[in-house]
């Protein structure tokens, strides 16, 4: 007979709802964070990408904030008519199409993030330094294995 202070066994069911219920909270809490200053989550991180990397591609951009094309080409359309990028050519290839921040889109870039960041220590907040090194260290064992299965399939 189990003893209610000793852990039962999780199942890999259980912990996928836990984990599912709490990105979805989570990720609830970051759209609010972000909605806060007009944007939607795909238009902040596009913002967010070009702030830290500076001008580049719709793909580029796509790639790194894991959307496709089709996403934030609509997402640099709405950022655009905000007049918060231009889009402008690059010197190799007259196709390509480099998208840059306006002085108005780096000031409001800056803006979010920054507050951003502090919503997000808010909420990390519950975690200590070692349940956060942990967390991290689990999340990204998880991830890497789940690549790497999908890989071999």
């Amino acid at each position: 007979m189990l003893c209610m202070s000793q852990p039962k066994d999780i199942t890999a069911a259980r912990l996928w709802t836990v984990f599912a219920k709490a990105h979805r909270a989570v990720s609830g809490r970051v759209d609010e964070s972000v909605a806060r200053h007009g944007l939607c989550l795909s238009d902040f991180m596009a913002l967010e990408v070009l702030l830290h990397k500076g001008p580049l591609t719709i793909g580029e951009i796509g790639a790194r904030v894991l959307l496709t094309s089709g996403s934030m080409t609509a997402a640099v359309d709405r950022l655009e008519k905000m007049a918060l990028v231009r889009r402008g050519f690059t010197q190799n290839d007259r196709r390509a199409r480099v998208i840059h921040l306006t002085p108005k889109g780096r000031r409001l870039a800056k803006t979010v993030f920054d507050a951003h960041l502090q919503d997000l220590e808010a909420l990390m907040g519950i975690l200590d330094s070692t349940e956060r090194s942990e967390l991290h260290r689990l999340l990204k064992k998880l991830g890497l294995s789940a690549v790497a299965e999908r890989q071999k399939a």
